[in-house]
């Protein structure tokens, strides 16, 4: 993993001081070589040790190594650019340009976070589910109402809603083995953190898609997917984060379709049997 992608996969979880060092960094990194680490903490107006503890803390020996790392990762990235076709182009195709890199830079800091046994173990536990219920609220609701429906598809029987209180009722219905995956961006929702609750009761199983960072919700996670999605601008932060949401989603669908000939088969089935639904 890149320290650049390492620093924002990390950064929602860092101290106030960790995510200035963290912020400098990649907004200055080609600056980086530069500077020592006496005065990074200068720039900053914090002390030396923060800024060696927060290198070490991130798997480096020192400063050293983490600027040596930055400054490999800026040439690799500038080697690419020269590479690449040469030419001006409109200011909309760089900002799409832009909006493509920071997404995919938060989708491979968030596949590093959700590794292959976290993949597995959900999707383990949607197979072997009797019901899977899904809750969402507002932006979060598109990503379970579009997972339900992907879930429906592969047999597995899916319960969403975008109401509480309806939610709060149908849980209560809940058997031992079923699971819940609560889309909650920032993990502090109360009525959220209640059901959660309220299903590990009834030893149903909690799926929790959020932020990674330490949350209500989360903490309450038998399988915890994790999304590191920053951006300095809040409208760019929004749309990384669904779109990252979006591709652990599908990364999921795919592992159940791939690991079960039989689901599969079946998915096969209901999306020709919709395509005839559907045709004049």
């Amino acid at each position: 993993m890149s320290p650049l992608v390492k620093i924002r996969s990390e950064r929602d979880r860092m101290s106030a001081v960790e995510r200035r060092i963290a912020d400098f960094i990649l907004e200055n990194a080609h600056l980086l070589r530069d500077y020592s680490s006496q005065q990074l903490a200068n720039a900053l107006g914090i002390s030396q040790s923060s800024v060696v503890k927060f290198t070490q803390k991130l798997g480096f020996r020192g400063y050293p190594d983490l600027k040596y790392s930055v400054g490999e990762t800026i040439a690799r990235s500038e080697d690419t650019a020269t590479a690449a076709p040469s030419g001006e182009r409109p200011e909309d195709d760089l900002l799409g340009a832009m909006l493509w890199e920071r997404k995919a830079q938060a989708e491979e800091a968030t596949r590093l976070l959700n590794g292959r046994d976290t993949m597995q173990e959900l999707s383990n536990a949607l197979a072997a589910a009797g019901k899977v219920y899904l809750i969402g609220l507002g932006e979060d609701d598109l990503h379970a109402r579009g997972f339900a429906m992907r879930l429906s598809l592969l047999g597995i029987t899916a319960i969403r809603h975008a109401d509480v209180g309806r939610m709060a009722a149908q849980v209560a219905l809940c058997q031992p083995g079923d699971a819940l995956v609560v889309f909650t961006e920032h993990g502090k929702h109360p009525a959220l953190v209640k059901i959660a609750r309220y299903f590990r009761e009834q030893r149903g199983r909690v799926i929790t898609v959020t932020r990674h960072t330490s949350n209500p919700v989360r903490a309450l996670a038998d399988v915890g997917l994790a999304v590191a999605a920053y951006d300095d601008a809040s409208y760019v932060q929004s749309l990384i984060y669904q779109s990252t949401v979006q591709q652990l989603l599908d990364t999921v669908f795919v592992h159940l379709c791939e690991h079960d000939e039989a689901r599969h088969a079946r998915l096969v089935q209901n999306l020709d049997r919709i395509q005839q639904m559907l045709e004049p």
